[in-house]
């Protein structure tokens, strides 16, 4: 049998192609134009001599040949990403970008000082921060550090418990002057109120209080948490967030803070093989450190 040698870039396209399942996400996600990934495609099916997807109207679909394929590439994409970790571990400086995801909470209230910090310690390292609640895969480097607000379930990830924080009812004074203060859980029905659109934290923690609502119980909804929070400030309705946050803001009150709330863990997650680049782990135990002090100092005594 002939050896065929095979374009890495080919394989990398195809790869991304049958793992994200569209040719215009894969363009937005590595801003290679969708010719390209095309052209990329059919070469590889004409130099290996299959059929890789089949073209529908609902765009690529893999061949079962291309299925078995799409398994072996996966393995030589993770491969070279463990080169590239490997690598990385060799360097001795302190020098270098660090790319760290959080979700927009975090990353908007908890992590600025902590990596203001940082960067003041260490006038050589550089920090992507991206803000944002999808699960970003550590594994194939798009980004180095998680910070997130549940376990991660990815293989081959470190996952540290760093604590968690406490989230309680808010509202503005303004709110509260023209709406009156509610004395417990059955009173909220009288108020508007702010939540999430799709998520169920809010609505699950009433039903731990035999209270039973729905998405509709919230007249503003949005799954983005400081578009909530704003909302709250602004003096529109009652709304929930995380007590550091919420006792930090001059215009609003907490209200009913004995009634119990979800409590959110703060997990910090890497690849394991970045534990081993020293310019990766000052920047994870600096995290674990001062998240977890933060994290100690909102705790109630």
């Amino acid at each position: 049998m002939t050896e065929v040698n095979i374009d890495w870039n080919q394989l990398k396209s195809f790869e991304a192609v049958a793992r994200i399942g569209s040719l215009a996400a894969v363009s937005r996600k590595t801003g290679a134009t969708q010719p390209t990934l095309s052209r990329h495609v059919r070469e590889l099916e004409e130099k290996l001599g299959v059929q890789l997807f089949d073209r529908t109207a609902n765009g690529l679909i893999l061949t079962p040949t291309g299925t078995e394929l799409f398994a072996h590439a996966q393995d030589m994409q993770r491969s070279a990403s463990l080169m590239s970790l490997v690598a990385n571990g060799q360097s001795e400086h302190l020098a270098g970008t660090v790319r760290i995801t959080a979700s927009q909470v975090v990353a908007r209230y908890l992590l600025p000082p902590i990596l203001a910090d940082l960067l003041k310690q260490e006038p050589e390292i550089e920090i992507e921060l991206v803000s944002s609640d999808q699960t970003d895969n550590l594994l194939e480097r798009e980004a180095d550090i998680a910070v997130r607000m549940y376990k991660p379930e990815q293989l081959d990830v470190i996952a540290k418990r760093l604590g968690e924080l406490e989230s309680g009812a808010y509202a503005s004074h303004e709110y509260l002057r023209l709406h009156g203060y509610p004395d417990e859980l059955a009173d909220f029905a009288k108020h508007d109120f702010v939540g999430y659109d799709t998520r169920m934290a809010t609505i699950n923690d009433f039903k731990r209080e035999g209270i039973k609502i729905d998405r509709h119980f919230f007249r503003f909804r949005s799954d983005d948490e400081n578009d909530c929070w704003q909302m709250v400030v602004n003096g529109f309705g009652i709304g929930f967030t995380l007590v550091a946050l919420g006792n930090a803001e001059p215009k609003v009150e907490r209200l009913l803070p004995t009634v119990a709330t979800e409590r959110v863990p703060i997990w910090l997650t890497a690849h394991a093989e970045l534990r081993t680049s020293r310019r990766i782990r000052h920047v994870y135990d600096h995290l674990s450190a001062q998240i977890s002090a933060k994290l100690n100092e909102a705790m109630p005594s």
